[in-house]
């Protein structure tokens, strides 16, 4: 049964957990019976989350990122985050859950132009729950949200030179 009225949500900031919160929605809502569909941006590395969700019906869980991603912009980076949008575009219709992990990264970075994602938004399905992550949220994004949430760093393990930890950082 979709939801009445899907709202748009935004997940960012420089704390760690934002990928981790957009998960932890598509648990809630898949145990309620809805579809999701979480396309991650940037990251192109098999995480855990990603075993899991393809373990699960009624989750799609694609990665449009670039293995290796390094922060150096390719053209192969642009290339894959126009698949992404164009995979957007389509499963937005599908699902009753839409989560666009690090997108906000992939517009911050000039691969993706925002007027394109505000159209998506804007033109997203009533019933339709749209979660977008990733630091550097833009104005135009935030305004549209009806759910804004921050994640700020206090700590974390990598100033002490702990790298991230299979199962537990992806």
């Amino acid at each position: 049964m979709p939801l009445e009225k899907g709202l748009v949500h935004v997940y960012t900031g420089n704390g760690k957990g934002k990928t981790s919160a957009a998960l932890g929605l598509c648990m809630r809502a898949l145990g309620r019976g809805l579809r999701c569909c979480f396309i991650q941006f940037i990251k192109g590395v098999v995480t855990g989350e990603m075993i899991t969700a393809n373990k699960l019906s009624d989750f799609c869980f694609i990665q449009t990122g670039r293995p290796g991603y390094d922060f150096k912009v390719i053209e192969e980076d642009y290339r894959r985050a126009e698949e992404g949008m164009k995979i957007a575009e389509e499963k937005i219709k599908e699902f009753d859950v839409l989560v666009l992990d690090e997108i906000n990264v992939a517009i911050h970075l000039k691969l993706i132009p925002v007027e394109r994602v505000v159209k998506l938004i804007k033109g997203k399905p009533e019933h339709v729950e749209l979660i977008l992550t990733g630091r550097y949220a833009r104005r135009e994004i935030v305004e549209l949200a009806d759910y804004v949430t921050e994640l700020k760093l206090i700590k974390h393990p990598y100033y002490k030179g702990i790298n991230g930890r299979k199962g537990i950082d992806f």
